[in-house]
């Protein structure tokens, strides 16, 4: 079993080429929150041409609405949230530069289409550990849409967020190969 290769979040466009589906990554560095109401005011900030509440090029963005930081913590329970409710906005964020997304569950033709066709990437990370990913949450602060609350844009430092590549720029996909090697076909 090999060991989890080491991503800094402002190369992981860089080195998504070299990502495979099935691989496993440990994230450092900067991800933005960012869910279902903040994708709808994002769009229609770039469909009015205003600036944005971050820079898409290169950036990662992490599905998830982080409850509220307990004392000496800098943010409550992180865990993702279901990817498939962003997929009408993941082709145009990503064919304006996204490098990454992190969720969970499985993603639209099209999102994995923009993912080969931008040389992003899409990652997993464990569903209902939300808990233990808030560990690797080291610094929080809300950027945008405050009034949104769990759902407001946040800026995030994670160290070592262990996540799983699910959709790699060469096509690769955990979804569909997961199905076909299990499935009663190949037994």
């Amino acid at each position: 079993m090999s060991m989890p290769r080491k991503i800094n979040a402002a190369d992981l466009k860089k080195y998504a080429p070299e990502l495979k589906a099935g691989e496993k990554i440990l994230l450092t560095g900067t991800v933005y929150t960012s869910r279902d109401a903040a994708h709808k005011r994002i769009k229609a900030m770039i469909d009015n041409g205003e600036k944005l509440p971050f820079d898409l090029e290169n950036a990662c963005i992490y599905y998830a609405g982080p409850t509220p930081a307990p004392e000496g913590r800098p943010i409550g329970s992180c865990g993702p949230t279901t990817s498939g409710r962003m997929d009408k906005f993941a082709p145009l964020f990503l064919d304006m530069g996204l490098g990454g997304m992190i969720g969970k569950g499985e993603r639209s033709c099209e999102v994995r289409d923009a993912v080969v066709r931008n040389g992003a990437v899409y990652l997993c990370a464990v569903g209902g550990a939300g808990a233990l990913a808030a560990h690797c949450i080291k610094k929080c602060e809300v950027i945008a849409f405050e009034d949104l609350g769990c759902e407001s844009v946040k800026k995030l430092y994670v160290e070592d967020f262990p996540l799983i590549v699910a959709d790699d720029c060469s096509g690769g996909d955990i979804f569909s190969e997961g199905r076909q090697k299990y499935s009663l076909d190949n037994m």
